[in-house]
């Protein structure tokens, strides 16, 4: 009886040093900071990053490492679920890793960070690197009968997606800002080319006329070697090239004489543009594009023959 009172006696109370300690408290459980959102496109609005918290308190949000402006201490709601958002304006494009640290409101309850989670900050496929605007389109070339006939239509499909033994069209349009947006044709463009990993040589596009509009094509046949036959993803960068400039226009101005009903003469001051052989030629711009789209299905794609 002695030995169960003393088992008691020690359950409920531990003397150390002679005072009295109660129970140990438990630490509670670390809340869950979890981040969603800050889908941005490069250049343009502030996306939202938005935080889910198991606890309410304050959020720091940071990109790549770095706190975001404004977003230092972001409170979240006062009721579940507890979300705080950050309006984020990304620094630059591509691939981003943003995380947040979670101060809980209660302090018995220590700051706990979130998982990383990562966002591609999306940059326009259509990217002006130069004066030069490109755009391209690939098409199955005509002519494909059998299993390489096109599934829909008689040819001239745009699709990103082709069977060895089918031709693919490159077509391009271009415009460029140093002629005043001109359209890009055989009269001012010296070179236009596509390379093609894999291919030795380039594939030279020509200007022309096809079914009533003109554009830019150039073939890729598949096939058996030597032809290209490598199945998977086809990369490619096309090419263009302005020709240099010789004669500038130059804005002038010239009196006139202008009768009126009367037959009095008086004279005017008007604008026009004269041509002025240039001294030293104006180099031409050069212009590229190759696809970046995010998604590989979206991309230039070969497949084997079925079988």
């Amino acid at each position: 009886m002695k030995r169960l009172t003393s088992i008691l006696a020690i359950s409920a109370m531990a003397l150390v040093g002679g005072v009295a300690v109660g129970p140990v408290a438990l630490a509670a459980d670390a809340p869950t900071l979890v981040l969603s959102g800050g889908s941005a496109v490069f250049g343009l609005d502030p996306a939202v990053i938005k935080a889910t918290a198991g606890a309410a308190g304050k959020v720091k949000f940071a990109a790549v490492g770095v706190d975001i402006k404004g977003c230092e201490s972001v409170a979240t709601t006062t009721v579940a679920p507890f979300v705080a958002n950050c309006s984020w304006t990304p620094a630059a494009a591509g691939t981003t890793a943003l995380t947040a640290t979670l101060t809980p409101t209660d302090t018995t309850i220590a700051a706990v960070n979130s998982p990383t989670f990562t966002v591609k900050v999306g940059l326009p496929v259509q990217g002006v690197v130069s004066p030069i605007s490109i755009y391209v389109d690939t098409v199955l070339a005509s002519g494909s009968t059998g299993a390489l006939a096109p599934r829909f239509g008689t040819g001239c499909a745009v699709t990103s997606q082709y069977i060895v033994g089918q031709g693919i069209v490159f077509r391009v349009f271009a415009n460029n800002a140093d002629l005043g947006g001109a359209v890009m044709d055989s009269s001012n463009t010296a070179k236009a080319y596509v390379e093609v990993s894999g291919v030795a040589t380039p594939i030279q596009l020509k200007y022309g006329n096809h079914s009533g509009t003109a554009f830019w094509a150039g073939l890729l046949r598949t096939g058996a070697a030597p032809l290209y036959s490598t199945p998977g993803i086809i990369n490619f960068k096309v090419t263009m090239v302005a020709k240099d400039t010789t004669i500038a226009k130059v804005l002038s101005q010239k009196r006139v004489a202008v009768r009126d009903a009367a037959g009095n003469t008086t004279y005017q001051t008007v604008s026009y543009y004269r041509a002025r052989k240039l001294t030293s030629p104006i180099v031409g711009a050069t212009g590229t594009y190759t696809p970046s789209w995010a998604a590989t299905t979206s991309l230039l794609t070969l497949y084997p023959l079925p079988a």
